[in-house]
């Protein structure tokens, strides 16, 4: 960087936070939102802005905004899976606990969530946390990508279910709705907070 000037500091700042709240698409539409909050000349911002692409915090091009922290990152478009995760996990516990069995149509929408929550969730959670931003076998487009990790997901939850259900069977409180409810939301928050941090730390380490 050109100086370490405290005002330089400050819109280096502003930049990163503007990045990630705003999310201009352009570097033009950056040095705007910068003047609106600052009176500074454009060529100081375009400076800035310069350094800041030289460290690989500024990638207008593919929209990645250099998040400083974890909470920060949890609370960019990178980290969505995660809170999509938690909700579906922490809904499909809520209908299994609240909703009876002969209460329709809702209980419909438990056997939906059930069996997503059974034959997806912990697979892909599992998935996630080892192989965060990859797949674990290079493909040729993202599209495959997408595809490769939900079929391992789907394979990885039809051995790991089983298994859990073998331990609840040894467990005092057997093989229960609410006991294999539990353990699968369990699971499900443990790993999936794993991968989100891992996910943080592999691509901060890379900008």
């Amino acid at each position: 960087m050109r100086n370490n000037q405290p005002e330089t500091m400050k819109v280096r700042g502003l930049i990163l936070q503007l990045l990630e709240e705003e999310r201009p698409k352009t570097i033009r539409q950056l040095v705007k939102l910068v003047r609106e909050k600052v009176p500074l000349q454009e060529e100081k911002i375009l400076d800035i802005i310069l350094d800041l692409q030289k460290e690989g915090k500024v990638r207008l091009k593919e929209n990645v905004i250099a998040a400083r922290s974890l909470f920060s990152y949890l609370r960019t478009n990178r980290a969505y899976w995660y809170w999509i995760t938690i909700i579906l996990a922490a809904t499909t516990a809520i209908f299994v606990f609240t909703v009876p069995e002969d209460a329709y149509p809702l209980v419909y929408v438990r056997y939906i969530l059930g069996s997503f929550f059974v034959l997806w969730m912990p697979g892909y959670t599992f998935v996630k946390a080892l192989y965060p931003t990859d797949v674990p076998i290079r493909t040729s487009s993202p599209e495959f990508d997408t595809v490769e990790r939900v079929a391992l997901s789907i394979g990885m939850s039809l051995a790991l279910v089983p298994l859990m259900g073998l331990l609840l069977n040894y467990a005092p409180w057997g093989i229960q709705p609410t006991s294999v409810t539990a353990s699968l939301l369990t699971f499900a928050l443990i790993f999936a907070t794993a991968a989100v941090i891992r996910e943080f730390q592999i691509k901060t380490s890379l900008s």
